[in-house]
Parts: C-alpha cells; structure tokens; sequence
C-alpha cells in the first residue's frame, strides 16, 4: 500500500520522482505528492492520480536536485489534499507508509509542545516529532534515528530538510524500502520497479535499517545504531517488463501472460525425470522428513490457492493441513503441533498480516517454516527457512491473475515432493504427474482461447448487480476466487458457495435475475454438481457453465455452456481459473470501471 520514491542527484530529480510514482501507482492511487529541496522546500500535492500532480508540477516548474515523492491509499483520513504525503513541519518534509499505532499519544505530546497538526493522518507525528528532535540533534541522521526509536508500528520513511540540502534520509521496519545506486547519484523507493529507468543496482534494507543518502556515498546503520552493510544486488527488472505493451489494461496483460509465468516457474522440472526436495531449499529433505503436517497461512487470493493445496496434501501426500486467514489465526490460539510446516503464500513477500502470523505461529512453537513468494528479497522469505520462487514477474494489476495460477504450480510441486518422502508417489505417477505439468503452459493457451466466448457472457452480466459462484471439491475454492475477481473490478456483488451448500440457504436468493456460474470438470463429484445445477434451473435461475469437454452439459433453454478441454486431472483447478478471470475483466469493460486500479484498493497489502 501507498508508494515512497526519493532522490538525491546533480539533475532535477523531478521527471525521476514522476516517473517512479507512475510505477507504484498500483500501490495506492488516492492522492499523490512531491516535495523537493533546491535551496527552499517546495511541495505539490493533489487528490487522484500521479498524472494531475505530474501536470501542476510543469505548471509550477518545480524542480531540484533533491527531492520525495509518495501516492497514497489512504488508511487515516480521507483521501483530500491536506491528507496527501508529503506532511511538512517546518522546513522538514516526510513521506511514510505504513501505520503508526502510536500516533495518538503522540499527537497528544507534540500538540503540547506547541506543534499545530492540519491532517488527519498518522505521518504528521513523524514530520513534528523530526523537527522536534532536530532541535537537539547534531543533524537530520540524527534526528530521524532518534524519533524511530519512539514510534511504534510499520513505516517505510523517507525525510528531507531545507536547511541540509545535499542528504536524504530514509528508514524502515515492516514495510518494504530499497535504495538504488547511481554515478554521481543515489535514490530510494518501495519497489524496485520504481527505479528501472534510473539503475538496476539495489540494496534492500534489513528492518530496523536507516540510512542517510547522498550524491556520492550512502550511510546505513541498524536498528541498534551500529554501523551496517548490506550487499548490493543486480535487479533482474526490466522496463519492458512493467509496460503494458500491446494490452489495454495489466491485468489483461497478466492473464495472457500466464502460460510463460507458469513455464517459468516450472522451469527447474521441465526436463526433470523426478521431483526433488530442493526445489525448496537446502534442507528441505530433512525438514520434510520431520513434519506431520502443514499449516497454511495466507490472505485474499493467496488464501485461495491454499485451500486448493488442502485437497492436494491430503489425498496425495497424506499429510493433515490446515489453512489459515493470516489476520484471524494471528489473533486466536489455536492447536498447536510445533512439528508443523507452516507453509505462507504472498505475491509480495511484504503482506503485512502473512508477515505477523509468520511470526506469531515461530512464537508458539513451530520450528519449520516455507515461503512460496513472487519476490525474493521480500521480508517472507528472508524469515522463513525454505523457500519457492513463483517467477511470475512483477504484477501490476491490483486483481490477482498470474501469482494465483503460479502458486498453484509452486503447490503441486509441494505436494509431489511431500508425497514422494512420504512413499505415496511411485515412479510411473511422478512421471505422469511431471509430463502433465510439462505441458500445463500449453493447456493455458489453449483456454485462453475462450476469451470471445466469454466476453458475450460479460455483456450480459455488467447488467447485474448480484451473481453465484458454485464448485464442489477441489473447484470450490476455484469458484470463490472467481467471485473475488468479479467483486475486485466490477463491484458487482458476487458470492461461491459449494454446490451442496445451495439447498442449506442460497438457493433462496436464485431467480431469473440472479446469473449462476458453475465450474464444472469432469470429476468425481460432477454428477452431484449436475443435480446442483437442477435444483437452479428449477427456481428459474440462469446458469453459466464452465464445463470440461466430456461432461455431456449443454447449452439449452436458461443454460449457457462454454467447453474448455479435457479434464486436467490434478492440474484442472489451474485451467478453470483461467475462465473466471477473462470474466471479471471482460464485465468490468462493459461496467467501465477502473480495471487496474479498482476503489478502494491497491496492491501489496502492507498494513494491519
């Protein structure tokens, strides 16, 4: 949430700082801001987008050799002007994401000491409490370490003050922030695609690190103080890879990506004749060895993909797992084996709840963990001992397309790798299982050529404000994610069920202008999902089937039909998500809605 860019150069810095915002917008999109230091402190903020702030900006003809940029989602107070980042407090200017928990008492504090607020937001403290502390400091270094130690909560920062020209002073603690190394010039931003235009050298800050940036050398020290050295590293991003290309939207763009995300991901299996603990990490023989069971912690979409592994641990590797909502299992006490995987899922490695119920499950007692992440210098993996890298490439668009299907890839590996420790997967199904992961990259091709037919179904559903999503089994979780994706884009209210579950309730609210969507392979339970579809159609419900080639259902009087492929076996849960996603976007077209940028939304969820 909310995105933080910062430089400090011999050139204006300004096109640079647009520039980045315009990468991170999809880390909030409220408001957004710019303050810049060339000799006095001038800052631009406006509500909306980075394009209206870009425009006052050349209006204004702002610019400098220093200067912090920010663009918001906003958690304390309303998205306005007076709430955008940068906050001021006399010649000292603050961008932060993040929340201060704080806050309060703080204000509190500083109101006493004679500091005026004029926002709503929790940053404001950090602006007053610098300027408060800098009257005692030896400079702004000092004085942004010295307010740290009395803030509590997550924050990426980065601070600038008029009267120290040549410096930039950033820090972090449960919120991502890099620094990017220049010649002559050095920069700061919560992401790494940020900064591709300028460098792809990268140091990634530990937490707790604060370091003070100038054009030619860079300061960090720790949380205690002490002087630290982080490695530099080559970012593999390119700026090819965050365009759009020749796609209208990111996320049409990620869904048709996502055969050579998944190959990717797979690639350390494609010529593999068998499946390997390493693939997680060194010891993950061992581990895998001592576990009796797995504990999945996960948000939104992520939380999706682990109850589709659920089915796949037990049946396959015969191992209890439980899946957690990472924001309610860090708040209860639940059973507690410490012999456990506990397995995390996040796109961004940064997801503020994932993170804490990591934590709190290691302070219980559990001794193994995995991370199964799109980043890997995210805080996730760094705090986890084994970990899989999904490959996706970066993903723009706030709806999840992309990271969905390469989890499940990176799950199914998993699971093969548990089952086979385990003795339940002998060598004729490991090599079935493998030449169908193989060539699961061509069976997402061959989906995504159901676009046009889906796209005729979304001109019908923009007109609905109310839609069911049914699965049975494995699918279930497939079906609450396509009712996810719907409500993300097109702010149609849409609700999954289990299609057992309809006579237990839902199946009051089905009449004509309620559309059904069901998902509907050719497996174990397709029978009992056809008497499902029955109880529908009874009550004069329209339904909508994504239905596997054999399943013998038709197209028909209040039945709409889309065949996509044989059944996929283990892998269908993959290719039926494909459908669901096409939906969503095409409907949100017809709605136009923000497709990217959905209300109230924003990627890389990194606060509470």
């Amino acid at each position: 949430m909310c995105g933080i860019v910062g430089a400090i150069a011999g050139r204006d810095i300004v096109p640079i700082l647009i520039e980045g915002l315009k990468r991170l917008e999809y880390r909030g999109y409220d408001s957004a801001g710019i303050a810049v230091n060339d000799g006095t402190l001038k800052r631009i903020r406006s509500t909306g987008r980075v394009a209206e702030l870009e425009r006052m900006a050349q209006t204004a003809k702002v610019g400098g050799p220093l200067g912090i940029a920010h663009t918001r989602w906003a958690t304390h107070g309303v998205p306005s002007e007076k709430n955008a980042h940068p906050h001021v407090s006399g010649g000292i200017s603050v961008v932060h994401n993040g929340i201060i928990e704080n806050h309060e008492a703080m204000r509190e504090r500083l109101r006493a000491a004679g500091y005026v607020f004029v926002s709503d937001t929790d940053t404001e403290v950090i602006a007053h409490l610098v300027h408060h502390n800098l009257k005692s400091s030896k400079d702004l270094f000092e004085a942004v370490q010295r307010s740290l130690h009395e803030l509590v909560g997550a924050y990426a920062i980065a601070v600038i003050d008029e009267t120290e020209p040549d410096c930039l002073i950033v820090a972090r603690m449960g919120a991502p922030l890099l620094l990017g190394l220049g010649d002559g010039e050095n920069f700061a931003a919560s992401d790494a695609s940020a900064l591709v235009q300028v460098t792809q050298r990268i140091i990634y800050l530990e937490e707790g690190d604060c370091a003070e940036l100038r054009r030619d050398q860079i300061r960090i020290v720790d949380a205690g103080g002490r002087a630290a050295i982080r490695p530099e590293q080559r970012s593999q991003l390119t700026a090819e890879a965050v365009e759009l290309g020749p796609y209208k939207h990111y996320m049409q763009k990620e869904i048709f990506e996502q055969p050579m995300a998944v190959a990717n991901t797979l690639e350390m299996v494609t010529n593999a004749s068998a499946i390997s603990p390493q693939l997680f990490g060194a010891g993950a023989d061992k581990i895998f060895n001592k576990i009796n069971g797995l504990v999945i912690l996960a948000c939104g979409t992520s939380y999706h993909a682990a109850m589709v592994a659920r089915y796949w641990v037990e049946s396959i590797a015969g191992l209890p797992c439980a899946v957690e909502i990472a924001s309610e299992y860090r708040y209860r006490e639940p059973y507690n084996d410490p012999d456990a995987l506990v397995v995390t899922i996040s796109q961004s490695g940064e997801t503020a709840d994932t993170l804490a119920a990591l934590q709190y499950a290691k302070a219980r007692g559990h001794r193994y963990s995995l991370s199964i992440c799109n980043v890997p210098e995210s805080a996730l993996v760094r705090a986890s001992d084994l970990r899989f890298l999904t490959r996706a490439g970066p993903e723009i668009g706030v709806a999840s397309t992309k990271a969905f299907t390469t989890q499940l890839a990176a799950l199914v590996l998993l699971t093969m790798a548990l089952a086979k420790q385990r003795g339940r997967l002998d060598a004729a199904r490991e090599r079935e299982l493998l030449a169908a992961l193989r060539h699961l990259p061509a069976a997402l091709t061959h989906v995504l050529q159901v676009e046009p037919a889906i796209a005729e179904w979304a001109q019908r559903f923009a007109q609905k404000e109310h839609m069911l999503f049914l699965g049975r089994g494995i699918h279930y979780p497939i079906a609450m994610e396509g009712a996810l994706k719907l409500k993300e884009i097109t702010y149609i209210h849409a609700e999954a069920y289990a299609a057992g579950e309809l006579k237990h309730g839902p199946l009051a609210l089905v009449d004509r202008n309620m559309p059904v969507v069901a998902v509907a392979p050719k497996d174990a339970l397709l029978e009992k999902l056809k008497s499902n579809l029955q109880e529908v159609k009874a009550r004069g419900g329209e339904l909508y089937v994504l239905a596997d080639q054999d399943t013998k259902i038709d197209s028909g009087d209040g039945v709409h039909v889309i065949h996509l492929a044989d059944h996929a076996g283990l892998l269908s849960p993959i290719l039926h998500t494909v459908p669901l996603q096409l939906l969503a976007y095409h409907t949100a077209l017809h709605r136009g809605t923000d497709v990217d940028k959905p209300r109230n939304l924003a990627k890389s969820v990194t606060v509470e």
